[in-house]
């Protein structure tokens, strides 16, 4: 196992983009947590692609409950009709380049390329379609489709990141608890493999993957 030596203290802006609520907080809140800690004065931007009214406060209050008052975040929902993303590209694609030229991130975190559900897909193609020198990190999503890869970077947890990430997934997200695969012992198992694959001293890891990086 390769430990990089990067200096994530001096973070600046990170940008998250998720195709729906919820999506940013199961595919990295617990990366997201640890980095608000070590990078206290980093600005942490949410671009939600789809929701309503009551999807939107569900995720703005955790993402605000999952990093906490004292750091800055925005929180960002729009409109687009979930599940059809691909018949709304050049709304998307105008969304995307909006967020270009009002941001500079440091580090983006977003969808899998490979992933089945085709809103995940389409927001990962146009994050590289549209973010062309900046540093991405794919996060996987468990659930029906079954589609998970093999990541080659792991961002090692504190047992801490791990219990308030599911927390806040348990609190804040009513909307979702009826889903089969929308439960604590999923999100817990995911992060207890990825754990073992990057030995990780908590047992317990998020994994990305790392398409370019360049050294």
């Amino acid at each position: 196992m390769i430990r990089l030596p990067i200096d994530w203290s001096a973070l600046g802006t990170v940008l998250c983009i998720g195709a729906h609520c919820d999506d940013i907080e199961i595919g990295c809140g617990g990366t997201l947590l640890e980095l608000s800690r070590v990078a206290p004065g980093a600005r942490f931007h949410w671009e939600v692609l789809s929701g309503d009214e009551h999807r939107e406060r569900e995720t703005t209050q955790a993402a605000r409950q999952l990093l906490g008052t004292g750091v800055s975040l925005e929180v960002r929902v729009h409109d687009f009709r979930g599940s059809y993303f691909p018949d709304q590209w050049a709304g998307i694609k105008d969304r995307f380049e909006e967020v270009k030229s009002a941001l500079q991130p440091d580090l983006i975190l977003t969808h899998w390329l490979e992933d089945r559900h085709q809103d995940h897909r389409l927001v990962a193609e146009l994050t590289w379609n549209t973010f062309r020198d900046h540093r991405i990190l794919e996060f996987e999503i468990p659930k029906f489709e079954g589609d998970l890869g093999r990541p080659n970077l792991f961002m090692a947890l504190d047992a801490s990141s791990v219990s308030r990430k599911l927390e806040v997934l348990a609190q804040c997200f009513p909307s979702q608890q009826q889903r089969a695969w929308f439960r604590p012992d999923v999100f817990r198992g995911l992060m207890a493999l990825r754990g073992a694959e990057c030995n990780a001293p908590s047992g317990f890891a998020e994994a990305f993957h790392a398409r370019k990086l360049v050294m």
